[in-house]
């Protein structure tokens, strides 16, 4: 099954998008036949996946550099790009933590935990049996942070948020379309 198809089921894109695309698709084509049919929310999660998980935090993090962020959010921003600079277990673990522990209900605690939960365990830190999260969560963490982000300015949510694609595209072509690995 190719990476686009894959991605498709693991997102749960909409019927209406799914019909869009086809399995010889590449990514860039795929992402942007969704967004020509103005399928953005589903541009967004295909776009997601199919980025390794340290480029869609990355691209996360751009989107919400030239925001105006609470002391929370730039918080949850600060720890998901000490992450992409430095992807070790104790940055994700730092990020995890602080996503779980502001209930996913901050853009900020949306941003750590795409970061948090890009690998490692989502069991408490005390635990000896490792609970692995699945690999497309990344994906919806950053996807419900580029929604958050884009809801600052409510009114101009659809632009924005379509906005948000075109710099994960040069990401996505530089990736070469990779399938959301590390």
């Amino acid at each position: 099954m190719s990476a686009v198809m894959q991605a498709c089921i693991q997102m749960e894109l909409s019927e209406p998008a799914g019909a869009l695309l086809s399995p010889d698709m590449t990514p860039q084509a795929a992402v942007q036949a969704l967004v020509g049919a103005g399928k953005v929310q589903d541009a967004l999660k295909l776009l997601a996946r199919l980025l390794p998980k340290r480029y869609a935090v990355a691209w996360l993090c751009q989107c919400a550099r030239d925001q105006v962020l609470s002391p929370e959010d730039k918080a949850g921003a600060s720890l998901a790009e000490k992450w992409v600079r430095e992807p070790n277990e104790s940055n994700r673990r730092a990020a995890f933590e602080f996503a779980s522990a502001g209930g996913y209900k901050s853009t900020g605690a949306w941003l750590a935990a795409a970061a948090g939960w890009s690998s490692g365990s989502l069991a408490p830190a005390s635990q000896a049996t490792p609970v692995p999260p699945p690999d497309h969560l990344t994906a919806y963490a950053v996807v419900a942070g580029i929604n958050m982000l884009a809801a600052l300015v409510i009114d101009k949510f659809e632009i924005r948020r379509a906005g948000f694609i075109e710099p994960a595209m040069t990401l996505l072509n530089g990736a070469g379309g990779g399938s959301g690995g590390a």
